[in-house]
């Protein structure tokens, strides 16, 4: 393979990022850049390319069990949250949330505590947050892009600072010859892209400004309700969410609540279970040796089932709606489900081409230079950056780079350096996952909040690329700096300061 280990081995992903970007169409860009790495690897043999893109590539990824597991807890997930919206429990928690969530700041903090809160898997945060906030932040007016980056910036960015998650539990599997959960903890304070997003999403909601194509998106909400408002009084009431068949006029907030906290605790129980903790592994460890996969699917048809018999038993729903709406539920994720096999696609596409070796070997060259020592940390963001935004997987990214920096500094966990190194790595991984159009987590976000994959990419790009900015000149401080209070201090002035002046920006040219 001429193109292996090269950087040719990185455009089948570029190919189809810069296409979705500008065509706004997701399907056929994915495919299309399957395609271009199908012919590298066959050097241009149709029929060699075939076989490696539809038996290697796509058929390989659906077989994996990993990658199923994710796929059944993507369906239930649809099926319970069809089950919510015909029982009514959508409904009634939007009329509850109108008289004790009041304003549209309210509506936004409330969705980024929740996420905050659900840090056990991304995926499980993107879906669950989404089925829950949606009927509130639809009352007060907030875009489904705007909603769908509060989602995704409370998923990975959350998860990658929580020790007890599935996130964590990949990190420290990455470090050889050290204990890997005491230098994940240790690294929290320097992952400045993950604690200063969640600044970020504070900041833009007390200030009340949006800038760029987010800017954009809200406007055209804003106009969507005066103008429904304008044709019938009372629209505002989240029926664009509904399905066809009636929903129950039975339905309570318990209709919504019961199955969202049977869902997490039966998650929780599910991860746990799989990492031996009812064989006797502590709660911690159970967590970190716990297949989030397997744990999820167990979680949620558990959850499932529970939630049909309590259906049945309020008699919110009969039998037959519940398994009528179960379909419904399944065509939901549809959308989902393609792009994600797609992605799952083309990052074999990528593998295969040695994308992975050619970077890490990228960074160990760099690495090997001791005058950029300092500057180490910078440098590992920016690579993780690009690394996982363009294969769309920051646990690959983490796989990479991780143990090249571990191997730098000899293990040595009393190095300051190597612990932002390796934060930086995780900040950067997250990065790239966040902005990239091929990432699970965000095609996650979008299902979440039923978002049109492309606008939620392209509204969310400029957010993440200022934290971002920010967090590399905090890398930089760091690596001569060291010390986490002082550089984290720094970010977090320079990102309020840049968002004072963005948003005398965005009124300036409002008054022009």
């Amino acid at each position: 393979m001429e193109f292996a280990n090269s950087f040719w081995s990185l455009l089948p992903p570029l190919v189809a990022i810069l296409l979705a970007l500008i065509t706004k169409e997701v399907y056929s860009s994915l495919f299309v850049g399957i395609c271009v790495g199908g012919l590298l690897y066959a050097g241009f043999n149709v029929r060699l390319a075939m076989e490696h893109i539809f038996v290697d590539g796509m058929i390989g990824q659906l077989s994996d069990s990993w990658n199923v597991g994710i796929l059944i807890f993507l369906v239930v997930l649809g099926c319970m949250v069809m089950l919510m919206n015909r029982a009514g429990g959508s409904a009634a928690f939007g009329k509850w949330a109108v008289t004790h969530v009041k304003t549209k700041a309210g509506a936004q903090v409330a969705t980024i505590v929740l996420g905050m809160l659900i840090f056990i898997d991304d995926y499980f945060n993107c879906l669950t947050v989404g089925s829950v906030m949606r009927p509130v932040t639809d009352k007060h007016g907030i875009s489904r892009e705007k909603l769908a980056y509060l989602i995704d910036a409370t998923a990975a960015p959350v998860c990658i600072i929580a020790p007890i998650s599935s996130w964590a539990a990949a990190v420290t599997g990455f470090v050889d010859g050290a204990n890997g959960l005491s230098l994940f903890i240790r690294a929290i304070p320097y992952n400045f892209y993950a604690l200063l997003t969640l600044v970020m999403m504070f900041a833009i909601t007390y200030m009340k400004f949006d800038y760029g194509s987010m800017r954009l998106a809200e406007l055209n909400r804003q106009a969507q309700i005066k103008s429904r408002l304008k044709e019938e009084p009372a629209a505002l009431t989240g029926a664009e969410d509904q399905p066809n068949p009636p929903v129950s006029d039975k339905g309570k907030v318990s209709h919504l609540v019961f199955p969202i906290a049977t869902l997490i605790i039966c998650c929780v129980i599910g991860m746990i279970y799989t990492g031996g903790f009812f064989e006797g592994a502590g709660f911690i460890e159970a967590f970190s040796n716990s297949d989030a996969s397997v744990g999820l699917v167990y979680g949620s048809v558990v959850a499932l089932i529970l939630t049909v018999i309590y259906y049945l038993i309020t008699k919110v729903l009969t039998f037959n709606e519940c398994m009528n709406a179960l379909p419904e539920g399944f065509k939901s994720m549809v959308p989902a489900i393609l792009v994600l096999t797609f992605a799952w696609t083309l990052k074999a596409m990528t593998d295969s081409l040695g994308a992975a070796e050619y970077v890490g070997g990228v960074v160990a060259n760099v690495a090997d230079n001791h005058a950029l020592m300092s500057l180490l940390p910078s440098l590992v963001f920016l690579v993780g950056v690009f690394l996982a935004f363009a294969t769309g997987t920051s646990w690959g990214t983490f796989g990479i780079l991780i143990p090249i920096v571990v191997n730098v500094f000899g293990g040595d966990v009393n190095n300051e350096l190597m612990i932002i190194a390796i934060s930086a790595c995780m900040a950067g991984a997250v990065c790239g996952d966040h902005c990239s159009p091929i990432s699970d987590t965000t095609i996650m976000a979008s299902a979440g909040a039923d978002c049109n994959h492309i606008r939620h990419v392209s509204t969310q790009l400029p957010y993440a690329f200022t934290v971002a900015a920010v967090s590399l000149v905090a890398y930089i401080v760091s690596g001569f700096v060291r010390n986490w209070l002082v550089c984290l201090l720094i970010g977090i002035a320079l990102m309020v300061g840049t968002l004072f002046v963005l948003k005398a920006m965005t009124q300036n040219k409002e008054v022009e």
